[in-house]
């Protein structure tokens, strides 16, 4: 259940669509993924529903007799590939697509039915109206806050958490170590919380899950047509309304408003908006409510790019800061660095560490422009699962 004790659940209805020929989009790419692992599918994973496509679709539903052969995704088509969608093939979390809100959804509900032990919550929801979920990971006292994809480009960081809860889930229910520690002892120690996209609709504007027909879409490029140095829609950042979520929050907020405005970001733009004030955008106010709730231990916000780790705001050095960060540089190869003055305010972990005094980093995921390129995604995964485990035993 959410926040208010409302109940919160996932199902086929909330995420299913018809996808037929001419659709396109991430949830095409889910598609192509699966009929290729089964062997209908054998052309390139594009995202385009096109003959090749269409075609593999009835190679399917021939093969399990689903009638009619029309090469089009309805209900009765879906119901077929759940089991999967659901895993079957060996894999939950696809981590060779585009990963947009849809796909989330997907995760989400498989790991609902596979693992009951989670904990599902609403942290409220976008300017769109899309959820914000957030996943209850362990149920000790040990409480740390994971956060993902609040810069809607530098969404491949919620393929790394999904497929990290996948993998510890798969590790408890087996009582097999994760990073060479025991799951279980983690779960009973510690309660990760994890918010894996706070940004929902700019991730599907990156991702391709809101298309160029679309309202949203055009009030986006609108706004992005005053900044054609930006790639669009691949340099979008913001949420949609043009607003950078990680400059909403009120830790030398004004700081960030000069440094921005001093480099025209003086209206919605793809990125580096600050906004008319802090956390006047509902994604912003739903990470900043959730925080209030709870007594974190540490918060960790991913982003991407760099391989970097940012530990610091201003002067403020919590206790253990800098060491915990230490630790993270060693097992994951990043470098512990300084926020560079210009992008020092008004971010996720400098309000965490100037309001609550406990430690509070920045990582900056692979290396390259974002959104990075989903090959980079196992070196991403090799180099980051020991702060994923970490984090929650430090």
């Amino acid at each position: 259940s959410d926040q208010n004790g409302n109940d919160f659940n996932y199902s086929l209805g909330d995420y299913m669509q018809t996808l037929q020929f001419g659709s396109s989009g991430p949830l095409v790419q889910f598609l192509q993924n699966i009929l290729q692992k089964l062997g209908f599918y054998q052309s390139e994973i594009d995202g385009i529903f096109g003959f090749d496509t269409q075609n593999s679709v009835k190679a399917f539903q021939r093969n399990f007799g689903i009638f009619p052969i029309d090469g089009i995704v309805g209900t009765n088509t879906w119901q077929k590939l759940s089991p999967y969608i659901n895993g079957d093939l060996g894999f939950i979390v696809p981590t060779n697509i585009n990963y947009s809100y849809s796909i989330l959804q997907l995760n989400l509900n498989t790991l609902k039915q596979l693992y009951p032990f989670l904990e599902f919550f609403s942290a409220g929801t976008s300017v769109a109206g899309n959820d914000i979920p957030v996943i209850k990971l362990g149920r000790g006292q040990n409480e740390v806050f994971y956060s993902f994809s609040i810069h809607a480009n530098e969404w491949i960081s919620s393929t790394l958490v999904m497929k990290f809860v996948a993998d510890f889930c798969y590790a408890y229910v087996s009582n097999l170590p994760i990073f060479g520690y025991n799951a279980r002892n983690i779960f009973n120690h510690s309660s990760i919380y994890i918010m894996p996209m706070v940004n929902p609709d700019g991730v599907n504007l990156v991702t391709g899950e809101i298309t160029p027909l679309n309202p949203i879409y055009l009030q986006a490029q609108n706004i992005a047509s005053n900044f054609p140095y930006i790639s669009f829609p691949s340099g979008w950042k913001a949420n949609i309304n043009g607003v950078d979520l990680n400059l909403q929050f009120p830790a030398g907020w004004i700081n960030a408003k000069n440094i921005k405005y001093s480099q025209s970001y003086t209206q919605p733009a793809p990125r580096d908006f600050v906004g008319y004030g802090p956390l006047t955008e509902p994604e912003a106010l739903a990470i900043y409510d959730f925080t209030l709730m709870h007594n974190f231990r540490l918060v960790i916000s991913f982003h991407t790019q760099g391989k970097v780790i940012y530990w610091r705001f201003q002067n403020y050095n919590p206790p253990e800061s800098l060491a915990i960060g230490r630790i993270f540089a060693q097992v994951s190869g990043y470098s512990l660095e300084d926020t560079p003055y210009n992008s020092s305010f008004a971010g996720y972990k400098d309000w965490f560490i100037q309001d609550f005094r406990k430690p509070g980093y920045t990582i900056e995921l692979g290396e390259g422009v974002s959104p990075l390129p989903v090959s980079q995604f196992d070196e991403i995964y090799n180099d980051t699962l020991g702060i994923l485990v970490l984090g929650a035993i430090l």
